[in-house]
Formats: structure tokens, C-alpha cells, sequence
């Protein structure tokens, strides 16, 4: 995906899009952005398809078993520790299928076999889209092969 400087005109493959077509292309996993706590995670996972198809090949069923949350496929969200509701938010993210994931501070609550976990889902399914992540913890960033530093543009 492309901005172009002058216009804010957003492109993908040289394709002009409209403001609001972007969404379609843009998946975001935040720490302060809530999951519908009310459904099942099968639910809330088949919920999110419809708006945004997952990448070929992947099913619901099979983000539940990549996550580990098998055992718990059926209680509502809003019985999950926080580490589980972050995971979830990773996993609608990652396994979107666009071209931009957006992942903000997206080891937030997770313990160190979640922050496995991430490394292996970035690793294994965001290979050909761009990911942009916002964090002060290297341990976030660390695959990334450009980093920006906001300091570096403050008082310009």
C-alpha cells in the first residue's frame, strides 16, 4: 500500500482507492481496542470473517487450535485472562487476509509463550504484506527490517 505525499491519495498496486475502500486493506490489533466479550470465540472468530476474509487455507477452527484455545473454544470472551484477549486480537489481525497489519504495542499482556507465539505467526504468515508495529520494546520489533524512531522527527 502506497500513500501518496502530496494528496494523501492512498494506492495499492497503482490502484487508486477511496478513504473509505482503505479499511479493506488495513487489519490492527491493539491492547485498548475490545473484542465483542459477549460471543464465543468460535463466534467472534467466524464474526470477523465475514468483514474480513482470513488468509487461504486458514479456518476458525484452525486459528483456535494455533492459539491453544481449544478448551476454551466455547466460553464467552469476557472469561478470558487478558494474555488469551490479546492473542485473539493477534490472530483476527495476522490472519486477515490484507496487505497492511497495523500491531501496536501487540506483545501486551501476553507471556513468554505468547510472545513465541507472535514471533511464530509474524514469521510464518505476514512474509509477503507489510506490518507496522508501534512499540518501545525491541522484543516487538525486532524482525522488522526498517525501524523509524519518532524522536528522530520531533521539533522539525
Amino acid at each position: 500500500m502506497q500513500v501518496n505525499e502530496g494528496n494523501g491519495d492512498w494506492a495499492i498496486d497503482n490502484k487508486q482507492l477511496a478513504i473509505e475502500e482503505v479499511y479493506n486493506y488495513v487489519a490492527i490489533c491493539a491492547p485498548y481496542l475490545e473484542v465483542i466479550e459477549e460471543m464465543t470465540l468460535i463466534e467472534f472468530l467466524n464474526f470477523h470473517a465475514g468483514f474480513k476474509p482470513f488468509i487461504p487455507s486458514i479456518t476458525s477452527e484452525r486459528i483456535i487450535s494455533f492459539l491453544s484455545l481449544e478448551n476454551a473454544v466455547n466460553k464467552q470472551i469476557r472469561n478470558y485472562s487478558s494474555g488469551m484477549k490479546q492473542r485473539v486480537k493477534l490472530a483476527q489481525a495476522i490472519f486477515s487476509d490484507v496487505p497492511v497489519v497495523l500491531l501496536d504495542e501487540p506483545c501486551t499482556n501476553l507471556d513468554a509463550a505468547g510472545i513465541q507465539l507472535y514471533h511464530d505467526l509474524i514469521n510464518e504468515y505476514c512474509k509477503n504484506r507489510m506490518v507496522v508495529v508501534s512499540s518501545n520494546d525491541e522484543v516487538e520489533y525486532r524482525f522488522c527490517k526498517e525501524r523509524l524512531n519518532i524522536n528522530d522527527y520531533k521539533n522539525r
